[in-house]
């Protein structure tokens, strides 16, 4: 059964204001759907969270994630003399990932995104979001589309 399906990279009609345009949102989510699941990284919390307030200024859309920190070329140089393959399939929250590409592994790990609670936070005293709960990741799949690299 699907609880929530919410899509961070898409373009839609929309109206603002009288104008008829089309909404890009990329790494972003609309706020006015209903709740949203704003992840962290496999080694943080994510939040599920609601639009609140005037949400005129921002289009009904906030941040659908904290972000890279790194791009992904640089994070296995970055990260490969503290951590080898088999220290990054389990977390800091005691979760376990599940992955057989070691550069995957290592683009994907915790240490190459930004603060998630920070963006939760800034959204929050920005008056855009209410936090209903938090969610911590128990296993984490990771594979690569056959045409990505």
């Amino acid at each position: 059964m699907k609880i929530l399906d919410v899509s961070h990279n898409h373009v839609l009609p929309a109206t603002i204001g009288d104008q008829h345009c089309w909404l890009h949102r990329k790494g972003a989510v609309a706020t006015d759907g209903g709740p949203i699941v704003i992840a962290g990284s496999r080694g943080s919390l994510s939040y599920l969270v609601e639009g609140v307030g005037d949400q005129t200024n921002n289009v009904c859309t906030v941040a659908h994630g904290a972000g890279r920190k790194w791009k992904r070329g640089e994070c296995r140089d970055r990260l490969q003399a503290r951590f080898s393959p088999t220290d990054l399939l389990k977390t800091s929250l005691g979760s376990k990932v599940i992955c057989d590409d070691k550069d995957l592994l290592y683009e994907e790990a915790p240490h190459a995104y930004k603060n998630i609670d920070v963006v939760v936070h800034d959204l929050v005293d920005a008056g855009l979001i209410r936090v209903i709960a938090t969610l911590a990741p128990l296993i984490t799949y990771k594979k690569r589309r056959k045409n990505e690299r």
